[in-house]
């Protein structure tokens, strides 16, 4: 009688511990995974040489500015921009490449996009949402 108790116990410990490992070792599913990872969209453009034809039509657009400052931002529309003065480092806060622009710089900044400004010197520029 004692030596049936062994093997069942063997047997009922060794299928737990299968079990156990068996949940940790599943993917999750792709719902779950969709949460976890944010998927890094397009890159901000710069254009640091812009033609002078959409330089003109740039400077028709309406104007924003603000002094030295650090703030986040999301984008709900893609913006296109001229930079009239100063400079800005922008980094988007799902891994894309950061970049610090400048007077004479044109930016296309994709629409969804969340990052954070951080204005070094005033800016000024143009720009157009789409």
């Amino acid at each position: 009688r004692r030596s049936m108790r062994r093997p069942f116990a063997t047997l009922a410990l060794a299928l737990a511990f299968l079990i156990c490992a068996s949940a940790f070792s599943r993917s999750p599913s792709p719902r779950v995974l969709r949460s976890r990872i944010r998927m890094a969209g397009p890159e901000i453009e710069v254009d640091r040489a812009p033609s002078d034809s959409d330089v003109a039509a740039m400077k028709a657009w309406p104007t924003w500015g603000c002094g030295a400052d650090k703030f986040p931002w999301t984008y709900e529309g893609t913006e296109t921009c001229y930079i009239l003065e100063g400079e800005v480092t922008v980094t988007p806060s799902d891994g894309r490449q950061a970049v610090t622009v400048g007077a004479g710089d044109k930016v296309v900044f994709p629409n969804g996009m969340s990052c954070t400004w951080d204005v070094k010197k005033p800016i000024r520029k143009h720009y157009n949402f789409s």
